[in-house]
């Protein structure tokens, strides 16, 4: 009995020397592959999370990996200055306390308001997003913080340019399908030009607005003239920087400033930018499947004029100014307005001045 109660206390104690050797080993190094930018907690806590292995398996039979890659976290815009206890602020001792998140989306959920403590100013601009608006709502799925930037791996914003786009399409993928044959989708993902819209250039990052709001039909010229109305950029592509100006001196730009000064929301909207252009399937102007060509125009005016006739396209001058070689009649009958009217002006201004002199000379 002495000797079996020996033996046990030899084989426990032999157990704990070996996993406090297992720990010292671990700790002893951790620094060297890990690299020395890590703050010690970091390194602590990556001697549990730095194993592959290490999971959980929640009610739902998900599983959620605990792993995290200290080469990654450490080249990541968090590793130098973040502890783990800035974001898992509910962990501060070990073992930790007991979770009750049902499934992976809860757990998720549970650190949504982690990233305010340092990023406040875009935290509040998510409350007037239109994610938030779904998640309020009780809808779980709308994406939070992590699920565009990424938990442990944050890496800068906007690089590359087309990890924007990437992100969006977890969840939009058909809207980035049409965006990825478009001239802008195809510019950034196959020639990697950075000049392009992606998706935040229109719909920004934080505070997403509702697309399908009065309010954002109105303001899409706006968003299209922050590259259309840069002469530098413009002159790069030779393309014209008038297709704002032209567009608000005509019908459709001058109904929709008057909408969006009066901040009216009409029941039907008049045209913009992309009633004509399209909105994630812009096409270049000069490709057959445009639907600005003219021989796709018709269909496209049909949408609010259902009675277009085939030459109701022609009495449209495009973004062109009236010119000679561009509408010469137009040209001409304008020049000749500019004459007549400051003449007729003129004229009527001289003979009232002539009346009140005869009357003054007679009296």
């Amino acid at each position: 009995m002495r000797m079996a109660l020996h033996n046990a206390q030899s084989t426990r104690g032999a157990a704990c020397g070996g996993i406090a050797l297992f720990v010292f080993i671990t700790l002893l190094f951790a620094p060297s592959s890990w690299g020395e930018k890590l703050a010690p907690e970091v390194e602590f806590c990556l001697t549990c999370h730095g194993q592959e292995a290490l999971e959980i398996v929640l009610p739902s039979g998900e599983k959620r990996s605990l792993y995290v890659d200290a080469g990654r976290f450490g080249r990541s815009v968090h590793g130098e200055k973040v502890r783990c206890t800035n974001c898992h602020s509910d962990i501060s001792t070990y073992p930790h306390p007991p979770r009750t998140f049902k499934n992976l989306r809860e757990f998720t959920v549970a650190y949504y308001e982690s990233c305010k403590g340092c990023h406040f100013d875009n935290y509040t601009k998510t409350l007037d997003s239109v994610h938030y608006t779904v998640l309020s709502r009780g809808d779980l799925k709308a994406p939070l913080c992590v699920d565009c930037h990424g938990a442990h791996y944050v890496a800068r914003p906007r690089v590359p340019k087309s990890s924007i786009s990437e992100t969006c399409a977890r969840c939009h993928k058909a809207i980035y399908e049409q965006y990825g044959q478009s001239v802008h989708g195809k510019a950034l993902s196959k020639d990697g030009n950075n000049d392009v819209p992606a998706c935040t250039d229109c719909h920004r990052s934080h505070n997403i607005e509702d697309p399908r709001t009065a309010s954002f039909h109105l303001k899409s010229p706006e968003l299209c003239a922050r590259c259309h109305s840069d002469e530098k950029l413009m002159k790069k592509y030779r393309l014209s920087t008038n297709v704002l100006g032209t567009y608000l001196t005509d019908f459709h730009g001058m109904t929709a400033s008057f909408y969006r000064k009066e901040q009216a929301a009409p029941a039907a909207l008049t045209a913009v930018c992309t009633d004509c252009h399209g909105v994630h399937d812009i096409m270049a102007v000069k490709d057959p499947r445009s639907s600005v060509m003219k021989a796709n125009l018709l269909r496209v005016c049909r949408k609010c004029h259902p009675t277009a006739t085939e030459n109701f396209p022609s009495a449209w001058l495009s973004h062109y100014e009236p010119s000679p070689e561009k509408a010469p009649l137009v040209y001409y009958v304008k020049l000749f307005y500019k004459i007549f009217i400051p003449f007729v002006i003129v004229g009527l201004v001289l003979q009232i001045l002539l009346h009140i002199w005869r009357l003054v000379v007679n009296r």
